[in-house]
């Protein structure tokens, strides 16, 4: 399966490159929504997959929310206009959320922000997890009908600490990632 698997990652210090079989084709994408779309989409086209594997590192919101998480739905948690609810695109006909083929999972909000802060909204979108690539990399997949999966290790708790915190632990869910990864090759 591992040919037509592509392996997503946002940089190779959460999942070192020379950690990996040399069988699987693993792309960095670089941080954020922009950088993600871009890569996952030239990779698409390049690889032709017929499964992406999203591996990450998240923020976790709620207490008791550890290690390596599978993800079954991803939001855009930094969309925020008049002309629509906040988390969802006026005007676009694309999906305003996504959904892993995983029959359950937690749910991921992506945006473009390090979040180092509570947000009320996060509670009343039912978002477990933080991020800054998964709904650009789950867009790119629905775009091109491939399927997808997430997991993403809490690598902080997206509180005024987050971003020193993520700093020193970004590297510590790489063997629950390639724990995770065995099972698809």
């Amino acid at each position: 399966m591992s040919e037509k698997l592509l392996l997503v990652c946002a940089l190779p210090d959460e999942l070192a490159p020379d950690s990996l079989p040399a069988s699987v084709r693993v792309i960095y994408t670089g941080m954020g929504k922009i950088n993600a779309a871009m890569a996952t989409q030239k990779a698409i086209y390049e690889a032709r997959p017929s499964l992406i594997l999203n591996l990450g590192t998240a923020g976790g919101l709620k207490d008791g929310l550890t290690g390596l998480l599978p993800i079954g739905r991803v939001v855009q948690r930094d969309v925020i206009t008049l002309l629509a609810p906040r988390g969802q695109m006026p005007y676009c006909s694309r999906p305003q959320q996504y959904f892993s083929i995983q029959s359950s999972g937690h749910t991921c909000g992506t945006g473009d922000s390090f979040v180092t802060a509570h947000d009320p909204w996060f509670d009343h979108a039912a978002i477990d997890v933080v991020d800054m690539e998964l709904y650009a990399i789950a867009a790119a997949a629905h775009e091109h009908n491939v399927p997808w999966m997430s997991f993403k290790y809490v690598s902080d708790r997206a509180d005024d600490a987050a971003v020193d915190t993520w700093k020193r632990d970004k590297h510590l869910g790489q063997q629950l990632f390639l724990e995770a990864l065995a099972k698809f090759l």
